[in-house]
């Protein structure tokens, strides 16, 4: 027969308690997803297609990765991967679903929250709005390894909060001397909100890889001339009939045509390596929710 004395339950009471308070730390603790930034300082140059693409190729990894399409009201990144969601973030701002609900599983398994279409609250949100979608998105940061936000170009107030709470951008540009001085200004910007943010460049829709170091020389020696300091070149991604057939079909190029060039150069892309530590010390979502403020 057990025979256990009132300080011996004590003990247990509290070796119990202690026990089932380490577990709460341990889940308060719990290390949330990776979190890349893809934007540009201009429209057209093919961030979405890259952000896309770096989502399936990171999905095809086994990681479990969700692709925020944030380019609220003109969102595309569902029809990229020949997606029909029911739902984007119009509904979770109305209060109709949860972000959870709004979830669309797409190549490789990767999860689509798409921005919705047309929608003017979505293109314009205010600085509540966009609280209340950060607490939506939150709550999804511990269920994914990698969270891959998909900025509208230029500087929106939706982006600034995002590089203010980031710790790793790809910068997406092209070798226009238009598309460099938006990417520039960008990149400025992001540094005065974040001191710490890593960014890599990615030159994009390129005939040759002397065009694109050229690019990246021209922006890097602009940056150090002036800031004092200068992104990381991550690489270039040639021009490429594949991506047109791609976007045609409604099928990522690196699940349609993996082996074509830009396929291969994208896949270098997803393989950057601060991707692998792209986690800021606290909730990311908390942490744009307080760049709001």
């Amino acid at each position: 027969m057990l025979n256990t004395s009132r300080f011996d339950l004590s003990r247990l009471r509290s070796l119990g308690r202690f026990m089932q308070a380490g577990e709460r730390l341990a889940e308060e603790t719990k290390p949330g997803a990776r979190v890349v930034c893809v934007a540009s300082g201009k429209g057209g140059v093919g961030k979405s297609i890259l952000a896309t693409n770096l989502a399936v190729a990171r999905a095809g990894r086994g990681e479990r990765v969700l692709l925020v399409d944030f380019d609220a009201g003109l969102a595309n990144a569902h029809l990229l991967l020949g997606l029909s969601p029911r739902h984007d973030f119009g509904h979770v701002l109305d209060g109709n679903v949860s972000a959870r609900d709004a979830i669309v599983h797409g190549p490789k398994g990767l999860s689509l929250i798409s921005g919705g279409v047309g929608r003017h609250a979505l293109a314009n949100p205010t600085r509540r709005e966009l609280d209340r979608l950060f607490k939506a998105l939150s709550e999804l940061e511990g269920e994914f390894d990698l969270v891959v936000v998909d900025h509208g170009a230029g500087l929106s107030y939706s982006t600034v909060a995002h590089l203010a709470a980031t710790s790793t951008l790809v910068l997406v540009t092209n070798h226009e001397v238009t598309a460099l001085s938006d990417a520039y200004a960008l990149y400025k910007r992001a540094h005065m909100v974040n001191a710490h943010i890593r960014v890599g460049v990615v030159i994009n829709r390129t005939a040759s890889e002397e065009m694109a170091s050229a690019a990246w020389e021209r922006f890097k020696a602009a940056s150090l001339r002036f800031l004092g300091h200068c992104p990381e070149f991550v690489g270039w991604i040639p021009s490429d009939d594949a991506v047109g057939r791609s976007v045609q079909a409604r099928s990522p190029v690196m699940v349609m045509e993996p082996a074509s060039r830009a396929a291969k150069a994208m896949l270098k892309v997803s393989e950057w390596a601060p991707i692998e530590h792209a986690r800021t010390t606290s909730g990311f979502y908390e942490r744009a929710r307080k760049a709001l403020r």
